[in-house]
């Protein structure tokens, strides 16, 4: 990682908080003006935790599949092993939101494999097939899931699971930014949030999937993205969470419940536009 870090999240206003509450130390603090950022919600933290920009911080939201980055730190904390193979079944069909997926009855990928998926491409029976094969089931694993948010100090946030898809999981920007930064730390949730194609072979004598990223930025040479997600449900609109590296500076960016396909995307342009300019 860089020297600094920056840790962005759009979901809320911070603003109002970020007046005196920590010393500045980034050459993007007390910047003027505002980004105008359409997202409901928005928080960018230095590496010191010190705001750089907040907009609704604390409002509760539904938070759709940036819910899997805490399903990927859960299982990679237990130690169960990444190389063992799981077997996508019907206990892991989307019965909420019935959507559709390319991991049919019977694809057998490694945990390893299946954690890459869920962040990188999103993919939802990925992500539930982890819970479901979490020692104890996925009872137990719930429960680890709000151990570790407890245990990180987002004391606003819940989690129902590990896909995402009901809108009861739900956090504020300001828990996402300790939740960034944690999943910051783990090698393999940098690396599978931010590859950009993946192919795998889940069925036995039949040709490849390719998979790609969800987060659009990842193209674009102007961004230097060391972590990402993104989510999207009716209730939650479309979230991203992000840590990048701007002039220098490493940045952690979430934006919730924005409407329109591109809006997080064009809030994160709007973002790094601000800052730029200012520094």
């Amino acid at each position: 990682m860089g020297m600094k870090k920056t840790v962005i999240v759009v979901a809320a206003l911070f603003a109002a908080a970020a007046s005196s509450a920590f010393a500045g130390t980034s050459k993007f603090t007390d910047i003027p003006g505002n980004p105008g950022l359409k997202s409901a919600s928005a928080i960018v933290l230095d590496d010191a935790g010190n705001i750089i920009y907040g907009k609704d911080v604390d409002t509760v939201r539904p938070i759709a599949s940036i819910t899997k980055l805490m399903t990927a730190m859960v299982v990679i904390d237990s130690g169960i092993p990444l190389d063992e193979k799981i077997t996508i079944t019907k206990a892991d069909r989307d019965l909420i939101r019935l959507t559709g997926s390319r991991l049919e009855y019977g694809a057998t990928l490694t945990r390893r494999e299946m954690i890459l998926l869920a962040l990188m491409s999103s993919e939802n029976r990925a992500a539930t097939a982890l819970g479901r094969t979490y020692p104890g089931g996925m009872d137990n694993f719930l429960a680890h899931m709000n151990r570790k948010a407890k245990a990180l100090g987002m004391t606003n946030s819940h989690f129902a699971d590990p896909a995402g898809l009901k809108s009861e999981n739900v956090s504020t920007a300001a828990d996402l930014a300790r939740m960034v930064a944690a999943a910051d730390e783990y090698a393999l949730v940098t690396e599978a949030s931010t590859k950009t194609r993946m192919d795998v072979y889940p069925y036995r004598g039949r040709g490849h999937l390719t998979y790609g990223n969800t987060n659009r930025l990842l193209k674009n040479a102007s961004w230097d993205i060391e972590l990402s997600k993104t989510g999207a449900i009716n209730e939650a609109g479309r979230c991203l969470v992000m840590q990048a590296n701007i002039e220098g500076e490493d940045v952690s960016i979430v934006l919730l419940n924005s409407f329109g396909n591109l809006t997080p995307f064009g809030d994160s342009n709007r973002l790094r536009k601000w800052m730029l300019a200012n520094s």
